[in-house]
Parts: C-alpha cells; structure tokens; sequence
C-alpha cells in the first residue's frame, strides 16, 4: 500500500512539472509571436520605423530588434506601442481571453469625426462614427481601397459618392466601393451619428491618415 501511494505521488509529481514546463513553453511561444505581431500591425497602419519612433519616443534600433525578436519587450515599451496602434495591451502580446466579451472603448478623434469602436482589432472594422456639422469646410472627396457600409442612427447624411449626393435618413444603410471619390457629413446643423463597417485600408485611410 505504501509503494502504491508512493507511485501516485510521483505521478502527481510529474504531471505537475509536466504541466509547468507547458505553461511555461506557451510563455515563450507566445513571446516569440510578439515581434511578428508588431511588424505586422505597422504595416497595417502604414508606418515605417522612423516614423513609430517620433510617435512612441523609442528609437528606431529598440523597435527593429523588437520586431526581430532580438530583444525581449517591456512594459515601457509596449504601452506606447498599444497607444499608437489603438489596441488593448493583451492583444500585443498575445494573452489569452478572460472570457469577457465587452469591447473596450477608445474613442478616435481624426478631422473633428469621433469614431468609437465596437469591435476588435483584425478584419472588418465597426465603428460608430458621429460627425458634427462643420460650417465653412468644403467637403474633400477622398479615395482607398475597399468598400464601406454605412447605417444612420440619427441625423441625416449627406454622401457625395463621385459626382452623385445621396441624403439618407435614420434607419437607411448604403454600401459604396472605396475606390469611388466619397465624403461623409451632416445634411444640416445636427450631428449625424452612424454605424460603420470598413476593412484594413478603410481604417488606415479614415484613422491613420494625417491632418494636412
């Protein structure tokens, strides 16, 4: 009887510095995936590494090694890089979910449009975008790939879609092709608030790019 206990405490034993040693190698795996993920998310919003540099304050020798897998990321490091990326922490790094389904909101200014996200990051977007009327601004028409999908939630929208303008009201939904010159605005001097889906270059164009 005393051998046998004896047998399922070692058993217990090695399960348990089996079961170690796995939580251990997921670790590293999934520190391994850092770099690539940072490389991947900077081309994805169309930076290169001089210009990460002046956004996050760390130059562009730590962030190339980063990427590389040369050197091992920190939380200094990581912060800014999340801030600038506009995703949560854990998704840097590859942590695995909670369980919580909740959407972490981080409201996007960009040309006086507030987009608010509703979903994670990677593939479609969703956003609810509100914009305020903005008189005495000429709309510009802009162009990227892709297409958009547009709800109105309330307010009335103008879109000019090439040489066309549409009007829609709460409750009307309209689907354009990106590559078509297109603006979005209010049709009077109430907000308009929207749902918006768009894709990897939809989000690059309306919240990555620039203020002239």
């Amino acid at each position: 009887m005393l051998g046998s206990m004896g047998g399922e405490k070692g058993d217990k034993g090695e399960k348990g510095a089996k079961g170690e040693k796995g939580a251990k190698g997921d670790r590293q795996e999934r520190l391994a995936a850092v770099g690539p993920r940072l490389r991947d998310l900077r081309r994805r919003h169309g930076l290169t590494l001089a210009v990460l540099a002046e956004r996050t304050g760390i130059n562009e020798s730590t962030l190339s090694r980063l990427e590389g897998g040369t050197r091992k990321p920190t939380l200094d490091m990581l912060l800014p890089l999340a801030e600038v990326y506009a995703v949560p922490l854990d998704d840097l790094v590859g942590a695995p979910r909670t369980g919580d389904p909740r959407i972490h909101l981080r409201p996007v200014t960009r040309d006086g449009m507030t987009f608010v996200p509703l979903s994670r990051p990677g593939g479609v977007q969703a956003h609810k975008l509100l914009i305020p009327p903005r008189p005495g601004i000429e709309p510009r028409l802009r162009t990227h790939e892709g297409f958009e999908w547009v709800y109105v939630l309330a307010g009335r929208l103008r879109l000019l879609l090439g040489d066309e303008t549409v009007i829609l009201k709460a409750g009307e939904a309209a689907e354009f092709d990106t590559r078509v010159p297109h603006w979005l605005g209010p049709d009077d001097r109430r907000t308009v608030e929207l749902l918006i889906l768009f894709g990897a270059q939809g989000e690059r164009a309306h919240l990555r790019a620039r203020t002239p």
